[in-house]
């Protein structure tokens, strides 16, 4: 980030078309993207200047009493301040705002749009959530005061009907199964086959159980998954379990997509019990899902459960929906990954990670 603006303002200054507007104008933007990362590190910001002027530091670590007001406030006069110095230092600028100094520097202090709609707390993460894709899909982040996993079920994010399933009686299930039957005849009629024949007479009933099975996760509360398989230890290296295999359903057709999961984590004085890790992949698998989505809630899961220092998981599948139907592409792989903690916010340790699960 910083090598693209400093080219930038080099070239702006040998072709002198650094001018006022423009210069201040690239000086918000790069303390607008680079303030919501190095806040969150607790460490003095440096900004890349044009050779002629002072380099611009600001230092963003507010005492740890000051409430969060206080703390908006407190950077909003830095940033104020930052601007201002960068202003009056060229010779140039100075000269032509020696009647008005101030009167566009609020104006580039204040927040920007993207920065205000992230709010003031997010802004100082490391790291964030985007919003989800979807309503079963977590929309927080770990600035939030209620944890985007746990609800009064212990299901985390259950879908509509799932307290229904989880809470239903043996005659419930039962009559589920057979209500289930009953739709994957009609399924069997629609499509121009005899559900009546030898092959097809038992069909309903074993898909029924078999599609229950695939979706059991849905009655698998999290807190009965992990257990009490959590351990205090003094362990601060990465623990990584790879090659995890996953089965799911696609939401969209319904169709299987397989493939395996990477999780890693770096201890902040707990360890979970290493099957713990399959199982909550596991259990997040057997429901209706897409890929992105399964792998953020594995993170997030273990993230909630140990409160680790970082959490990453790196997810490959192949999609029935791809190879079988539309395009028809047998072979191809889909990636996806979710980086948490010091994993999005360390280079070299997401680097380790990355040549870890690699190394087969």
């Amino acid at each position: 980030m910083f090598g693209r603006y400093e080219t930038s303002l080099k070239a702006g200054a040998q072709k002198d078309s650094f001018n006022r507007v423009d210069g201040v104008a690239q000086v918000r933007d790069i303390i607008g993207a680079i303030a919501a990362m190095e806040i969150a590190r607790e460490a003095p910001l440096s900004v890349p200047t044009r050779p002629t002027q002072k380099a611009c530091f600001l230092p963003f670590l507010p005492p740890r009493t000051m409430s969060i007001a206080d703390t908006d406030d407190l950077y909003q006069q830095r940033l104020a301040d930052g601007v201002r110095s960068l202003v009056v230092s060229d010779p140039d600028v100075a000269e032509d705002r020696k009647d008005e100094p101030d009167a566009d520097v609020a104006a580039l202090a204040a927040p920007t749009p993207a920065r205000a709609a992230l709010g003031p707390s997010l802004a100082r993460e490391g790291y964030g959530f985007r919003s989800g894709s979807g309503v079963s899909t977590p929309a927080s982040h770990p600035g939030d005061a209620a944890s985007p996993l746990p609800d009064v079920h212990g299901l985390g994010w259950p879908a509509k009907s799932t307290v229904s399933r989880l809470n239903a009686t043996p005659a419930e299930k039962a009559a589920r199964e057979q209500r289930l039957a009953g739709a994957v005849r009609t399924v069997l009629e629609c499509i121009g086959e005899d559900p009546d024949r030898e092959g097809l007479l038992r069909t309903p009933e074993r898909y029924a159980k078999a599609l229950m099975w695939m979706t059991k996760g849905y009655e698998e509360r999290l807190a009965d998954v992990i257990n009490d398989a959590i351990f205090a230890e003094d362990h601060d290296e990465m623990v990584l379990v790879r090659d995890i295999d996953i089965s799911s359903l696609c939401e969209h057709h319904l169709v299987p997509f397989t493939g395996k999961v990477a999780i890693a984590y770096i201890p902040n004085k707990l360890v979970l019990g290493i099957s713990k890790l399959a199982r909550v992949a596991e259990t997040f698998s057997r429901r209706l899902q897409v890929q992105e989505r399964l792998t953020r809630q594995i993170a997030i899961c273990v993230q909630e459960a140990i409160k680790p220092r970082g959490v990453a998981v790196v997810m490959e599948a192949t999609h029935m929906c791809m190879t079988m139907r539309g395009v028809q592409k047998p072979g191809a792989i889909t990636v996806t990954s979710c980086m948490l903690g010091c994993f999005r916010t360390q280079q070299k340790t997401r680097e380790e990670f990355l040549t870890l699960i690699k190394g087969r």
